[in-house]
């Protein structure tokens, strides 16, 4: 048996920095709700893209191949949303979401998801 390759630090960093972001940006906009708009359709729906931030953090941490394809549609997924305000707000989301999928897809990144699937650790 193979032993698994250690996890590449670009992936543990980008992991912790959605986890982080994610946890941050849900508790802060946590104290918005009121119980008068519990149900409102988009605070809902902001809520919970941002535990899908710490979802795909917490799992591309276990190696989880479909982690970091979440972690990606959740970056295109604001860049969607930014090409509706300013040009400056798109283009940095642009270069974030490439820089991102860089991360995820180069082949050190690549070997760490295929040898976890793999084995399913």
């Amino acid at each position: 048996m193979t032993p698994l390759r250690q996890r590449p630090l670009s992936i543990t960093i980008l992991a912790c920095v959605y986890i982080v972001a994610g946890a941050i940006g849900f508790a802060a906009h946590l104290t918005d709700f009121r119980a008068s708009d519990a149900f409102r359709y988009d605070g809902i729906w902001i809520e919970l893209v941002r535990l899908l931030a710490v979802l795909a953090g917490a799992f591309m941490l276990r190696g989880r191949n479909w982690a970091r394809w979440l972690a990606l549609a959740w970056m295109a997924l604001h860049v969607v949303v930014s090409a509706f305000h300013t040009f400056r707000e798109f283009a940095i989301h642009c270069l974030f979401c490439a820089v991102i999928a860089w991360l995820l897809f180069r082949p050190a990144a690549a070997r760490y998801f295929r040898l976890r699937t793999e084995t399913g650790n």
